[in-house]
């Protein structure tokens, strides 16, 4: 994989003129937006219309459903661990309250419009979205929209992907590149568009990805949350860098090859057994 530095960023064709206003957007998100919203608010020729947060992220589940999902991606001894958490009939349908709270923050510090909807794609939810004749939605942690809702605004939507599209498509973030032993992990922003991760490529950069045996061991689940954390911030200016460009016009997209890749999912327990075996045998003899 060759490095694309956060500069090189370059033709929108055929951009109506917004030489009238600032470039407008609108984010869509479930939440961790808190920092683009701090720096994309003070880009003096983008405006940001609104923050829509979806609080309602998982199908709602009988206790029946919710245990064999736990089963198969927890295991037996995660899900008797959780049974508490399993008994609430909400517990895995809304948001955590500082989550939401935090984004609301944000965009008051930063005298932007915020909403709250319990599902996008509702009427109310889509004449929301029109109201603010948005010139470009930004799709930030969000489960999938459909093209009612990332085409509403006047240029579409584009989209945060931890990932190196097309080659690692869906997620979770880092794990299927441990698993597959990359030696970088990508960080993409791409247009929206029906099937996931599949459109336009606006901006594209890669962080070395290297595993300390020494601190880690087996417990990668430690060492994910650790470099997410350590994604947030480049994911911002990547972001930032790219509305940027898309505004002013001088980004070029970039059609992705999705013969080249796969979209990976979820994680069940057995693959997340199946790493830390592997992990096992790459660090042989590592003290």
């Amino acid at each position: 994989m060759t490095s694309t530095k956060l500069e090189d960023l370059v033709t929108l064709p055929d951009r109506a003129s917004t030489a009238d206003r600032p470039f407008r957007i609108v984010i869509l998100t479930h939440g961790g937006c808190e920092h683009f919203i701090d720096e994309i608010a003070q880009q003096p020729q983008i405006e940001v219309a609104g923050v829509i947060l979806e609080t309602v992220t998982q199908p709602r589940r009988n206790a029946f459903e919710k245990i064999r999902r736990s089963v198969r991606y927890d295991g037996w001894i995660g899900t008797l661990r959780k049974m508490p958490f399993l008994r609430s009939r909400r517990a895995d349908a809304v948001n955590p309250g500082t989550t939401s709270k935090s984004v609301a923050d944000a965009a008051e510090r930063n005298s932007i419009p915020y909403f709250t909807v319990d599902n996008f794609h509702k009427d109310s939810s889509i004449e929301l979205l029109d109201s603010f004749q948005a010139d470009l939605g930004v799709i930030w942690g969000t489960n999938i929209v459909k093209r009612s809702v990332f085409a509403a605004p006047r240029l579409g939507s584009v989209n945060l992907h931890q990932g190196h599209a097309p080659y690692y498509r869906g997620g979770p973030t880092v794990f299927w590149e441990l698993m597959n032993n990359e030696s970088e992990i990508g960080i993409t922003v791409h247009f929206v568009e029906d099937k996931v991760d599949t459109g336009d490529i606006v901006a594209q950069m890669f962080m070395p990805l290297v595993y300390n045996w020494s601190i880690y061991g087996t417990g990668f689940e430690q060492f994910l949350d650790e470099i997410r954390s350590e994604l947030v911030s480049p994911s911002v200016k990547l972001m930032v860098k790219a509305v940027i460009a898309i505004a002013n016009g001088s980004a070029e997209r970039k059609k992705q090859n999705t013969s080249l890749g796969r979209r990976y999912r979820l994680p069940t327990y057995k693959e997340k057994e199946l790493l830390r075996k592997q992990l096992k045998q790459r660090f042989a003899g590592t003290k």
